[in-house]
């Protein structure tokens, strides 16, 4: 059964670089963000891991943890790792799951489940569906759900500002238009009516169509 969102993220205990963890675990109460590698020293994923150390700090702000995954052993993700650091300016400062028995793939359908054998001599292309990132809140249930090709880099700006965007919409009745960005306005959910939003927002909003109702981000 393939993964979707509002289901809840597939559980799972794991070796990281970090020492062995319960994925629901460490997540606790906060948001999560699993990204996925098809292979170790593969230079696309070597840039994406080096970004991803720098915004870290923008991650945490949003009480957001981030967590990698590679088909590869642990062992071999501390030796990337200098790479990524030489090249990249910064190491991965957060964890990266060793998944050499191909489960955590499977578990999350980035690999068909009768996929037999380990990581071992496996290539970037036997993995080439692994590129996959998702978002989970502190609910563990599944935000959000990005697969990428292996030629094209992940676009984690985008991740953060959906981010942004799921967080102020579990607070507040609104959704966000197409390109929001954080400070931006907002639309009024449909289950709002205009009684309530009147009451809500008395600075007032703009009602474009009966459905379509914008007002300034709420704080």
């Amino acid at each position: 059964m393939s993964l979707q969102i509002g289901q809840k993220a597939p559980d799972f205990t794991a070796e990281t670089t970090e020492g062995k963890i319960s994925f629901h675990d460490w997540i606790g109460d906060s948001w999560a963000v699993l990204f996925s590698h098809p292979k170790d020293f593969t230079p696309v994923c070597t840039t994406e891991l080096g970004y991803m150390a720098r915004m870290k700090p923008e991650f945490d702000k949003r009480n957001t943890k981030i967590i990698g995954l590679s088909v590869d052993p642990v062992t071999n993700h501390a030796k990337w790792a200098k790479d990524i650091e030489e090249t990249q300016g910064t190491a991965p400062n957060y964890p990266m799951i060793g998944d050499t028995d191909l489960k955590v793939a499977k578990l999350y359908n980035m690999l068909p489940y009768e996929t037999p054998g380990s990581s071992e001599g496996r290539t970037a292309a036997d993995n080439a569906t692994v590129r996959t990132v998702f978002v989970i809140g502190p609910d563990k249930n599944i935000r959000l759900m990005i697969s990428y090709p292996m030629t094209t880099g992940r676009n984690f700006d985008e991740i953060l500002r959906v981010i942004d965007s799921m967080q102020l919409t579990a607070r507040h009745k609104v959704a966000t238009p197409v390109n929001w960005k954080n400070g931006e306005d907002v639309i009024i959910v449909p289950a709002v009516t205009d009684e309530e939003a009147t009451a809500k927002y008395p600075q007032g909003f703009k009602k474009l169509k009966p459905y379509l109702r914008t007002v300034a981000q709420p704080k």
